[in-house]
């Protein structure tokens, strides 16, 4: 039998502390993307891989006069789609997993996005983290989007062990009511491009920064430039800057591939 697996030591306290705070810093949660129905915000969702919401929200005015349903964007030339979100990145993959699961949309659902995830997770280019963003945001029911933020973050804070987003969902949905889902998502989402950057997370200003395991404030941890330099086995002298990986390394989760995310 499988060893049952574990979330960190003291995560759900945790995740009840980042509930409160976050919420408290951050008491409108907003999705960034800009749209005013459920399929807007399914094809804004898929443009945002690997994508800014800002380039997103530049290029969809002009793409949804262009195409108004379902039924336009199934019917849509590749190319001149392409040409419309090509600035988004990704633009031929894009563009294919736009048509495509408006294909489905028309022939399996009469054109309209469907609230459900067991029905969302079929069309073509649309995985759980779409799925969510379109539950929560649109239909107003319970849904956590595991982006890059999201999961970067879940690590930080040691609400979960695991870089897997499917995991990552369970975990912390396992620790936090359903009604908080979608907004969390949305804060954890915005706490990651305010404060807990990437690659130069700002702790000392984090409201989190006395429960996070991750956190790199002044006292708790030697700085980086008072170390001991290591040494070579043969004792030749210390390594020198580029023959040694950097000594303090921050998780972070590669975008999910195209088309499907």
């Amino acid at each position: 039998m499988a060893a049952k697996r574990r979330r960190p030591a003291g995560a759900r306290e945790r995740a009840r502390v980042v509930v409160e705070r976050l919420a408290a810093l951050y008491p409108v949660a907003e999705c960034a993307l800009t749209h005013s129905s459920p399929l807007q915000l399914l094809v804004a969702t898929i443009l945002s891989a690997q994508c800014t919401d800002e380039r997103v929200n530049m290029v969809t005015p002009g793409l949804f006069r262009r195409y108004a349903d379902a039924a336009a964007f199934a019917g849509a030339d590749p190319q001149e789609l392409e040409a419309m979100i090509r600035s988004t990145g990704f633009f031929r993959s894009k563009a294919r997993a736009i048509i495509e699961m408006s294909q489905d949309l028309v022939l399996h659902h009469g054109g309209e996005v469907p609230d459900r995830m067991s029905a969302l997770v079929t069309l073509r280019g649309v995985g759980r983290k779409t799925a969510n963003v379109v539950l929560g945001v649109a239909f107003g029911k319970p849904g956590l989007a595991v982006d890059t933020h999201v999961t970067r973050l879940s690590r930080r804070l040691g609400l979960t062990a695991s870089t897997d987003p499917v995991v990552i969902e369970g975990d912390v949905c396992g620790m936090v009511p359903a009604s908080e889902w979608t907004d969390l998502g949305l804060r954890l989402i915005l706490h990651g491009r305010r404060v807990c950057d990437a690659r130069r997370p700002r702790c000392p200003e984090c409201v989190l920064n006395d429960i996070c395991p991750s956190a790199e404030l002044p006292g708790t941890r030697p700085a980086a430039a008072t170390r001991r330099p290591a040494r070579r086995r043969n004792g030749a002298g210390p390594v020198t800057p580029g023959q040694a990986g950097s000594a303090v390394r921050y998780d972070s989760a590669r975008p999910p591939a195209m088309p499907s995310q």
